[in-house]
């Protein structure tokens, strides 16, 4: 069990260890990804300012969870408002007033609907956290000086050392011959000196505008 959730842990940290590429632009990041997909690549991920439109059909992501999660949360926060005030009104404190009904649940409804809209609220916010692995102050991407851009006006693909096809020399000569402007190793340790000495130039170089996605 210990050696499980040590692996786990392991898994995390390195999750981000791996080859950084940074493109040109929007369109060039997506033809990226497509092309490392259609190699078989899948430990991927990418950065960029803003959403671009078609990635998540580029990287393959399925539909998220979260959905399912929060109407879950949002069922079981109805259903404690229903129980608690039954609980209160017919069993734990029944008062018979001018032979009124213990309970009603139409007077009951507001009741149902802050606690439904409370837990949906609390169960989107902590399932985000979760499912996004955060808080998260450390990740090993931070070590890239060139990285500090993805909020402002740079595009990376990152492709993780756990993919079963990552090849440090291969994938950086595909990154590069994806268009790729620069490639960096990042690891725990820093951005390895020397990361583009065994990458050539890309043959085919593609550069796209925005519009083209």
């Amino acid at each position: 069990m210990l050696d499980k959730i040590r692996q786990t842990i392991e898994d995390r940290g390195n999750q981000h260890v791996g080859l950084l590429a940074e493109y040109a632009d929007p369109g060039a990041l997506v033809h990226a990804v497509e092309g490392l997909r259609e190699r078989g690549y899948t430990q991927l991920d990418t950065f960029s300012p803003f959403p671009i439109h078609g990635m998540d059909r580029a990287m393959g992501l399925s539909y998220s969870k979260l959905g399912y999660l929060v109407f879950g949360g949002a069922a079981i926060g109805g259903f404690l408002g229903w129980l608690l005030q039954w609980w209160t009104s017919e069993v734990d404190y029944a008062i018979n007033i001018s032979n009124k009904p213990l309970f009603a649940f139409e007077s009951s409804v507001p009741v149902i609907f802050e606690l439904t809209i409370l837990f949906a609220a609390l169960t989107a916010v902590g399932s985000m956290l979760a499912l996004n692995g955060l808080p998260k102050p450390y990740n090993p991407l931070f070590n890239s000086d060139r990285f500090g851009r993805a909020t402002d006006d740079a595009f990376f693909v990152h492709v993780s050392v756990r993919d079963r096809s990552f090849d440090r020399t291969a994938t950086a000569a595909a990154l590069a011959d994806l268009g790729a402007t620069t490639v960096e190793f990042v690891d725990h340790e820093g951005v390895q000196d020397g990361a583009l000495a065994s990458v050539p130039a890309p043959r085919h170089p593609v550069t796209h505008t925005t519009g083209d996605i």
